[in-house]
């Protein structure tokens, strides 16, 4: 399957994503601080990215946009329980391959990677 990268803000949600991602057969590696995000990503090649737009130190767009110049072709998917016309636009421009909102039920996010990864 895929080794897919999860940022975001809450580490219970990271872990319980985790989980859930793992238990359809992907790799996963998460994280709650974009910096240890960044580091990873030197040594890494995610085939999808699933970034939260609040993030602790930094937000999603801007590790966005590193992540866009850093691995280019690796999807990225956003997901935010504040969302708005503004981030949505940036990610958009950003070539996100969607943009979710939370909560997110499990099928779901199921069917919306899986049409991510094609």
């Amino acid at each position: 399957m895929a080794l897919i990268l999860i940022v975001g803000d809450e580490p219970d949600a990271c872990r319980m994503l985790q989980r859930i991602l793992s238990s359809f057969g992907h790799s996963v590696q998460a994280f709650t601080e974009g910096g240890k995000a960044v580091e990873w990503l030197e040594d890494n090649l995610p085939d999808l990215a699933l970034l939260d737009i609040n993030l602790r130190e930094t937000d999603g767009i801007g590790l966005l946009k590193i992540l866009r110049r850093s691995q280019p072709r690796t999807k990225t998917m956003m997901i935010t329980g504040n969302p708005s016309a503004e981030t949505a636009g940036q990610a958009t421009e950003l070539g996100v391959v969607d943009y979710l909102v939370k909560p997110v039920e499990i099928d779901e996010l199921e069917e919306r990677i899986n049409r991510a990864l094609g």
